[in-house]
């Protein structure tokens, strides 16, 4: 769709990293000019309020899907020169590897409850990335892991491979930065986009502030809602899968690392039930403002709520999460739990994803479904979608196997 001619109503539905990023290469690109074109972002609760807020921030040349990756990679390092990223979202390359340890006995209070329901991988390392495991020593600066406790170490990436950046940060960063350049936000639940004549014609929201029903006219619409997409268009195979996640302040600094870990809990944490050894496979990621994040497995045991504002956050599954990283770390068990919390991760139902790209509709963009992945590929999916909304097609990376038409 060129971008000359009449005026341009382009609104995105969703203030998640992907609609952030979207608005700020849309106000980026070449052909954006303030004076036509109008982007308005609606979000339904705040800024970063869901995934995007509470992600764990890892950046990696081996996610997937690799027709996206190598971009997005490559736009984290361009943006962070930019604009500051190192102070203003804590951009910084990171050590990467996968840890087996045997764990210390649990705390009596939360021996062998699990939180109920199923648990599910949050499948972030692929077959390819699991190909890059390579046996190595310990290493030194890994110093705040319990050496006693360690079984082996593998190395997945260093530096050069594996960044990170701190997501509730990006986020809002670049949610600013898209209004430094014209952009609007509003704050409102979208109900409705009316697309009765084979193009979209508006967006219709409840304002969060008044509660009244507003409709603004548009004449392109990304969705952008992570989890949420279905709820606007039902049509779009996207579900949620509810992690949980803990930030814990150390009493000092620990060394820059992300890690996968298989922790072996010990079978005497229950003496009475005479229980067989279980593992614990946590993510723990050391963060540039010195506090450490971990998050364990997915469940679906509670459904998508209304909005991110009514997430459900179950305590004994965050408390299980303190537990297993304190029991191999003596900085975590003796630290200070910051935040204990929940989000939705947005799958595609279809296996594939994420859907990036046009509809049949003209005028309607879908860009969601990026799993565990949303903090990594967001500048490169952001910069697509700037491409088909004002060049009409993707010109920075081959993504049609992700075209939402494959899928609806």
């Amino acid at each position: 769709m060129s971008a000359t001619g009449d005026r341009r109503e382009i609104v995105i539905v969703g203030g998640g990293i992907i609609g952030c990023c979207s608005a700020y290469y849309l106000t980026r690109h070449p052909s954006y000019d303030p004076t036509r074109h109008k982007i308005t972002l609606i979000e339904a609760c705040e800024i970063a309020g869901a995934a995007s807020g509470k992600a764990g921030g890892m950046l990696a040349q081996w996610a997937f899907p690799s027709n996206i990756v190598g971009l997005s990679y490559k736009l984290h390092a361009e943006l962070a020169k930019e604009h500051d990223g190192i102070n203003r979202w804590g951009y910084r390359e990171v050590n990467c590897g996968q840890l087996v340890v045997r764990g210390r006995a649990l705390a009596e209070h939360t021996a062998g409850k699990s939180g109920g329901g199923d648990r599910e991988s949050l499948l972030k390392r692929s077959a390819a990335a699991m190909s890059k495991l390579k046996s190595a020593k310990i290493p030194q600066d890994l110093d705040w892991i319990e050496p006693d406790l360690l079984r082996s170490y593998e190395n997945m990436s260093g530096p050069g491979e594996t960044a990170q950046v701190h997501p509730y940060f990006f986020t809002t960063s670049f949610a600013k930065l898209a209004q430094d350049e014209g952009a609007s936000i509003i704050l409102g639940q979208v109900t409705d986009i009316d697309r009765s004549k084979g193009s979209v014609q508006s967006v219709t929201y409840t304002d969060k502030t008044s509660g009244e029903t507003k409709t603004i006219t548009a004449t392109d619409v990304l969705v952008a809602a992570g989890p949420w997409t279905k709820t606007i268009l039902p049509e779009v195979p996207i579900s949620g899968m509810r992690a949980h996640s803990v930030v814990i302040q150390p009493k000092k600094p620990v060394s820059a690392y992300c890690l996968f870990t298989n922790i072996e809990i010990p079978a005497d944490f229950n003496p009475e039930k005479k229980s067989r050894p279980t593992v614990a496979a946590p993510e723990i990621y050391a963060r540039p403002d010195d506090t450490v994040y971990a998050c364990g497995d997915g469940d679906r045991t509670v459904s998508l709520p209304k909005t991110s504002a009514d997430v459900q956050v179950d305590q004994t599954r965050c408390q299980e999460i303190i537990d297993h990283v304190g029991s191999i770390s003596d900085e975590l068990r003796d630290g200070e739990v910051r935040a204990r919390q929940a989000c939705y991760l947005p799958n595609c139902e279809t296996g594939g994803g994420p859907l990036i790209g046009l509809t049949d509709v003209k005028g309607l963009y879908v860009a969601a479904g990026h799993t565990c992945w949303g903090i990594q590929n967001a500048p490169g999916t952001g910069k697509l979608m700037s491409e088909f909304v004002f060049d009409g097609k993707a010109k920075s990376a081959n993504i049609g196997s992700l075209d939402p038409r494959n899928f609806i």
